[in-house]
């Protein structure tokens, strides 16, 4: 079966797409335990970071880890809290009281590296 090319539509919509960086949806989910005070503070944390970064796009599923064992454990998760970022891919993992703001933007890609290149590549 041949291959056909790319249609015209079909590029300016993954244009499109590629240049709305700004408006992907996110979709958080923090596996806390309980009532801890890392916990609360990486709630706490991660709410003002999604409200200031991504605000009106963005869902935050929080999870304790102690009321849902299986959902912790089919993530693999090992340490809580844990903030992963499943959309959009990569998928991401975070783990602390979500207190390092930096970091934590760096890992959801709305900051570059203070060693990228300030032009992009042609």
């Amino acid at each position: 079966m041949k291959k056909q090319p790319p249609t015209a539509d079909t590029l300016t919509a993954f244009a499109g797409a590629a240049a709305d960086g700004d408006t992907a949806r996110y979709v958080l989910r923090l596996y806390v335990t309980d009532t801890t005070r890392n916990s609360a503070r990486a709630i706490v944390n991660i709410r003002k970071i999604c409200e200031e970064h991504l605000q009106g796009r963005y869902e935050l599923e929080i999870v304790d880890i102690f009321l849902h064992p299986t959902l912790a454990e089919g993530a693999q998760i090992i340490a809580a809290p844990t903030l992963i970022k499943k959309l959009p891919l990569p998928q991401r993992r975070f783990i602390g009281d979500m207190s390092q703001t930096e970091r934590i933007l760096l890992g959801l890609d709305l900051r570059q590296t203070k060693s990228a290149h300030p032009f992009p590549a042609p």
